[in-house]
């Protein structure tokens, strides 16, 4: 709790929401991060030429944000090296392929849509975190 900040935190959640709103609305096109780098990446099934644009443009959007978030407010540095960052997100990309989209894209996109599957998804993942944080601070 020596780093809950909830006024920002609000804010991210308010802006990520709208974000994702819009996108639906303007473009017919749901904001999932691993929908959108599949169909950037995903080989034979990837999205036609004509549809690669915005998901760059979206993609470019997400990074260039984030070092605007740094250069205004610098980050600590990580104690943990650039290897098991890179096997974790691997790791993370794997599963969010195998369970059919990440936590956000289920909790914000998916809920917003009012999907069963995100719905069962959020309740599943939800379940999960909370059964690793007891184990990891009341068992282990």
């Amino acid at each position: 709790m020596a780093n809950f900040t909830p006024l920002s935190a609000l804010a991210g959640g308010v802006l990520i929401g709208l974000a994702s709103v819009w996108l639906l609305a303007a473009n017919g096109r749901i904001a999932g991060i691993s929908g959108i780098l599949h169909g950037l990446f995903g080989g034979l099934r990837a999205s036609p030429p004509g549809d690669r644009g915005w998901r760059v443009a979206f993609l470019a959007g997400l990074l260039l944000a984030g070092f605007a978030w740094l250069a205004f407010f610098p980050a600590e540095k990580s104690e943990t090296g650039l290897i098991p960052l890179t096997l974790a997100g691997l790791l993370v990309g794997f599963g969010t392929r195998l369970g059919g989209g990440c936590t956000s894209g289920h909790g914000v996109c998916g809920l917003g849509r009012l999907s069963l599957r995100s719905l069962v998804a959020v309740i599943v993942f939800m379940a999960a975190g909370m059964l690793a944080t007891y184990v990891m601070r009341h068992v282990l």
